[in-house]
């Protein structure tokens, strides 16, 4: 099952927040999925990087990725244009969410479907602001503790963790483990969507999902593996 896209007020919250969040909600009808694969730069090579795009991105869409964010801290604004160009003519309009990391102000431009913004970028309410109502917006909840007034923020999803140690993206917070998971879902409430980072395997998939993750971040376990969307497979298939 998919967790559906909407928000529970609580009777602290400001108005005009209760409102804005209505409206996200009600705008837009995206469930999301189990599984939020992460496509970083470091898995595309240079050599024939369009080719290349272009059958991942086609190979993800058959193989029923429902939603994709494209990372690519290190590149040029013309690279990164060209290749969510290329991602979303891969990537149906209406059938794949494609998701922006960082550039929020880029979104629109390239056609995608929202942003996942963290320290150092917009914050949540500039990105929205930018973004709009009806667009996804994504951002770092926090580790054993919600970061101060995040709950509040104009988004659809968190991000806590890492959950386990990684080496796909540099943190230097310690892992929360499958308990930290269970705290932040006591914290956050029943309905707000929470993503699970870092070093999530196939085999600990389940037991984040179990402890209250709405959806489990995977970067190297897909994009590493020979045949990326056969391996997105054996995960929507062990998962549903």
């Amino acid at each position: 099952m998919r967790r559906t896209l909407r928000t529970v007020p609580s009777a602290s919250r400001p108005s005009a927040c209760l409102a804005a969040q209505k409206r996200y909600s009600v705008a837009m009808s995206f469930s999301f999925p189990k599984i939020y694969p992460i496509l970083d730069s470091k898995w595309i090579p240079q050599e024939n990087r369009a080719g290349f795009l272009d059958r991942l991105g086609r190979s993800l869409a058959d193989a029923g990725v429902a939603l994709l964010e494209y990372r690519n801290k290190p590149g040029t604004e013309a690279e990164i244009l060209a290749d969510a160009a290329i991602l979303r003519r891969a990537l149906p309009v209406g059938q794949v969410k494609l998701m922006l990391d960082d550039r929020a102000e880029w979104v629109e431009r390239v056609g995608f479907d929202g942003a996942h913004v963290d320290a150092g970028d917009l914050s949540p309410a500039e990105a929205r602001k930018v973004l709009g109502p009806e667009r996804i917006l994504g951002t770092f909840g926090g580790s054993t503790e919600f970061l101060p007034g995040i709950l509040d923020a104009p988004v659809d999803y968190l991000a806590v963790g890492p959950v386990f140690t990684t080496t796909t993206k540099h943190t230097d917070k310690p892992p929360i483990g499958i308990e930290g998971v269970r705290r932040m879902r006591a914290l956050a409430g029943p309905d707000r969507v929470l993503s699970c980072a870092a070093g999530v395997t196939l085999a600990t998939a389940p037991e984040v999902l179990a402890a209250g993750g709405s959806m489990v971040v995977v970067s190297q376990a897909i994009f590493g593996a020979e045949d990326p969307a056969a391996e997105f497979r054996r995960w929507l298939a062990a998962l549903s």
